[in-house]
């Protein structure tokens, strides 16, 4: 189960100077989060003024607020208010500008190289009776409140597979959840379908899937 700190996380300034940026993740891993070597990234960003947002030619944006009331985004001369946790949706090559008119921000950005990949942003509620599963190709990231993480059941070896009755046995042990962890805001964790990281607690969380385009 791969858990990552936001606290651990190195801030980057934005390329035009405009804001910082952490890196949760890209793929393949880049030696720095701006160098755009990368096909698909997922980063959480401070806006602390107005100004205009970094182009990634050849990709494609999600954006979601999660932090600070508004942003006024303007994309390629259309005014859109980002109100918080609303994931936006625009091309990389577009001319981008974000004002504040209620103070600082900040955003969970999502950005995929077109045709490659896919990106998806979901805003869950947490639920403390109902442990919320994050599966390979996901990296979910607690927003608000309070959360603890582990690792799911792993799936029981089929009967017919030669098992003994003393290998079966010890098949079931390996089977027990681990220990929860506890996250922190913004804290991300990676999706796997063996034993299925679960979420568990009160709060906000998002699911950020990224699915690569067949064909």
């Amino acid at each position: 189960m791969e858990i990552i700190r936001f606290a651990e996380l190195r801030s980057e300034p934005w390329r035009n100077g405009g804001g910082v940026t952490r890196e949760l993740a890209s793929h393949p891993k880049a030696a720095s989060a701006q160098d755009g070597a990368w096909d698909w990234r997922v980063s959480i960003a401070d806006l602390t003024k107005a100004g205009d947002f970094s182009a990634f030619p050849g990709m494609e944006r999600v954006l979601t607020v999660v932090d600070g009331e508004l942003l006024l985004l303007t994309v390629d001369g259309a005014e859109h208010p980002l109100e918080k946790y609303r994931p936006f949706r625009f091309s990389g090559d577009a001319a981008a500008h974000g004002a504040l008119p209620t103070g600082d921000i900040r955003n969970l950005n999502v950005i995929t190289r077109a045709g490659s990949f896919k990106g998806f942003t979901s805003i869950i509620e947490l639920s403390k009776k109902r442990a919320h599963p994050v599966f390979e190709g996901q990296i979910a990231v607690l927003l608000q409140g309070q959360a603890s993480v582990s690792a799911g059941d792993a799936m029981a070896a089929p009967a017919d597979e030669g098992a003994s009755a003393d290998e079966g046995a010890t098949g079931d042990a390996a089977t027990t959840p681990s220990e929860p962890e506890a996250l922190n805001r913004y804290d991300a964790v990676v999706g796997s379908d063996t034993r299925s990281p679960e979420v568990l607690g009160r709060g906000f969380l998002a699911v950020v899937s990224i699915d690569r385009v067949a064909g």
